[in-house]
């Protein structure tokens, strides 16, 4: 090649990748693929995706809300039932396409994946303390599990308040409430998020406390993650009832993104094989897309028999006076 070519030629190279447009992304802190995959998508589309971690699902869809009339997104990954129902009402969405799925979202949004909010036991610590595990949740708030519980802050956790919202739903709000009156007179402790909780205080990693509000695949994530084989977890998922809540995942085109097409191709690729493998090793959900082949390790990681999903509309009428409420019992002691 003549060398007066080259840089003509590495002009106009250089001038195909400028031209990709970038398809900008919210999402939770949780959010984790694989790098090649990502990028096998880029190529496809011809976009550059910009990942935005907006922290918590709910930090998320306020950062959109505040910013609806400027979007700072194009597509949003992450919004959850607890949430669909006030995104809908905020009005941030665009519709999504979407195929058949195990659990459907309101509003346009496209579920993608789904998890189980449950109790999580170390099982080590209750066999060498010689200690049944409860069979309850009204066993669990009695003086034999004095200070054994870990719970995230409803008002800054998401699996806290699908723990709230679980126990209200199965007991009814004054039973619930009278519930977790008990609990924190049983020195129940509560952590700002899932993070501090799983950790810090639960016993598995060095903490004081063998009960922990979790998910069900935790179990499986600790044999995936062991620094040797296992041929069995070191902890437990406990699906109490009532002590369960199904979260469903959704994705949508925001509603005046820059890149609508890009982000309607982007909720299409979460729903694609390849995405659906990967996100049950990276992001320890089930995929929602029926007939997806589980990950071998999701044995370690059954799921709860007998979980509905609680009707999004009543979780949005209601959240946030259950907060309010468990505010005032449980951190303040009021009732």
């Amino acid at each position: 090649m003549p060398r007066r070519l080259l840089p003509t030629l590495l002009l106009a190279v250089g001038a195909i990748h400028a031209q990709a447009a970038e398809l900008r992304l919210m999402t939770h802190a949780s959010f984790e693929l694989p790098k090649p995959l990502i990028a096998d998508f880029e190529r496809q589309a011809g976009v550059k995706l910009t990942v935005i971690k907006a922290g918590d699902a709910g930090e998320m869809l306020n950062k959109l809300i505040l910013t609806r009339a400027n979007p700072i997104a194009d597509v949003v990954y992450g919004i959850d039932n607890t949430l669909a129902a006030k995104a809908v009402k905020a009005g941030v969405l665009d519709a999504a396409p979407t195929v058949k799925t195990a659990y459907a979202l309101p509003g346009g949004l496209a579920a993608i994946d789904y998890g189980v909010v449950t109790l999580n036991v170390d099982k080590a610590w209750f066999a060498k303390n010689k200690k049944a595990l409860p069979r309850t949740l009204a066993e669990l708030a009695t003086p034999a599990y004095k200070d054994l519980f870990v719970v995230q802050n409803p008002a800054t956790s998401s699996p806290g308040l699908a723990f709230l919202v679980a126990t209200v739903d199965a007991m009814g709000e004054e039973a619930a409430f009278a519930w977790w009156a008990k609990l924190r007179d049983n020195g129940l402790k509560v952590a700002k998020g899932w993070s501090e909780a799983y950790y810090t205080d639960f016993s598995k990693n060095g903490g004081a406390r063998p009960i922990v509000v979790s998910y069900a695949t935790s179990p499986a994530a600790e044999v995936f993650y062991g620094k040797e084989k296992l041929n069995d977890a070191p902890t437990a998922s406990l699906p109490l009832p009532g002590a369960s809540f199904l979260q469903v995942e959704g994705a949508a085109p925001v509603k005046g993104g820059r890149e609508p097409a890009a982000a309607r191709r982007f909720v299409a690729w979460l729903q694609s094989a390849p995405v659906q493998k990967a996100l049950q090793t990276g992001m320890w959900m089930y995929p929602a897309v029926p007939g997806t082949t589980l990950a071998p390790v999701f044995r370690f990681a059954p799921q709860p028999a007998g979980v509905k999903p609680v009707d999004a509309a009543k979780i949005d009428e209601n959240a946030q006076r259950w907060v309010t409420r468990w505010t005032r019992v449980v951190i303040k002691g009021g009732r």
